[in-house]
């Protein structure tokens, strides 16, 4: 499990955005989104750098908390 703070999530659509850029690249990954805490929660076989990157290309900022 790899923990994620997420800057410029605000609703539904960026908790889908964030979601969908990391299972298009592994579709068996568990995203959770806290959009409160902007934390994102992430079981997945992909590396934090490449994570992040994915987040990042949605136009987010995320850091490993």
């Amino acid at each position: 499990m790899q923990i994620f703070n997420v800057q410029g999530m605000t609703c539904g659509h960026c908790v889908r955005a964030v979601t969908q850029a990391v299972q298009g690249q592994d579709p068996v990954a568990s995203v959770k989104v806290d959009l409160a805490a902007k934390k994102v929660e992430v079981e997945s076989r992909l590396p934090a750098e490449q994570i992040i990157s994915l987040i990042g290309e949605e136009g987010y900022t995320a850091t490993l908390a």
